[in-house]
């Protein structure tokens, strides 16, 4: 009606019988989802909120304290150490594994003979667990008698303590994560993101008389680049959460995460303490903080992303 203040809305579409049946079929499907994901996540969120704003020792009932433990964390020298060993860690790892990777995914997209032994050769330490590879590492490594220290005695080079040494633990830590991570899924991700270039791009390139770095920088970079920003988001976060290597590589010392904290990550930190301190409250600040952390540099990396990542049916992440 013309002139009436009283705005005219849509019927409301209602819902057939099959469309019911449909929606409830799909409900029913992912129920199990649904409640592993209340019990086993969303629960212990929300508990380990409202244990952050309390003192609780766990052999005792928690007691509200407010922002007590985040005003502690952040006049805590140990956090800062925590976090400054962890992102020691990531700023060297995440550009090197993702680069690393690349690298192996485009040797092993080659045609070459035996491609499918290299590839499952590249892969393996990927699956090989945590605890032999770290406990072979540490053999490698040993400065008495361990293989790396004899290698570089043969050229006149004295090997460092390496785990034993403040200066050395936490090189020693990125080149045995690398050798693990680097063949791992990463490269899987980029060899799938490879095989899912148009060949008749190449051909056209190759007509027009381009050759192997002119392709690899114009056609398969731009290509790669949302394999790429899908493996650095997942470093990223990786790398902060670092915590099986270091914890099986200090548990034998006086303290964990050392020599002299050299090697406390921040997820060691943390452990250190709600399973041995038993601060339960102040391990949940600590969590809380990471979490805000991990979903800033997650959404950082997203809003930088629309300025180089190419997707074919338009510009940008589209997010």
């Amino acid at each position: 009606m013309a002139g009436s203040s009283v705005a005219l809305r849509p019927a409301r579409k209602r819902l057939t019988d099959l469309e019911r049946k449909e929606a409830l079929s799909g409900y029913l499907y992912i129920s199990p989802w649904i409640v592993g994901f209340i019990v086993f996540t969303l629960g212990p969120m929300i508990a380990s909120g409202y244990y952050s704003l309390t003192e609780y020792p766990l052999i005792s009932s928690a007691k509200f304290v407010g922002l007590e433990n985040y005003a502690r964390l952040f006049q805590d020298a140990t956090f800062w150490k925590s976090l400054g060993n962890t992102y020691y860690y990531a700023i060297i790892i995440v550009p090197v594994g993702v680069g690393g990777a690349l690298f192996c995914a485009l040797l092993l997209n080659q045609k070459i003979v035996g491609k499918s032994i290299l590839r499952a050769t590249f892969f393996l330490p990927s699956v090989t667990p945590v605890v032999a590879t770290t406990m072979l590492w540490m053999w490698l490594f040993n400065p008495s008698v361990g293989l790396v220290n004899y290698i570089l005695s043969l050229v006149g080079i004295k090997g460092p303590a390496w785990l034993g040494s403040t200066a050395w633990s936490k090189p020693a830590l990125i080149i045995m994560d690398l050798w693990t991570s680097v063949g791992g899924n990463t490269m899987l991700i980029f060899l799938a993101g490879l095989q899912g270039i148009p060949g008749e791009l190449y051909e056209a390139s190759e007509i027009d008389g381009a050759g192997s770095w002119r392709k690899l920088w114009h056609i398969t970079l731009p290509l790669l680049t949302p394999s790429i920003f899908l493996t650095m988001v997942l470093a990223v976060i990786g790398c902060l959460q670092v915590f099986s290597t270091a914890y099986v590589v200090s548990s034998g010392q006086s303290s964990v995460g050392g020599p002299s904290e050299s090697t406390l990550f921040y997820m060691l930190n943390l452990y250190r303490h709600a399973f041995m301190y038993y601060e339960m409250g102040y391990a949940s600040a600590l969590a809380w903080v990471f979490f805000f952390m991990v979903l800033v540099f997650t959404l950082l990396q997203i809003k930088l992303s629309r300025s180089w990542v190419y997707y074919e049916a338009g510009e940008g992440t589209g997010i």
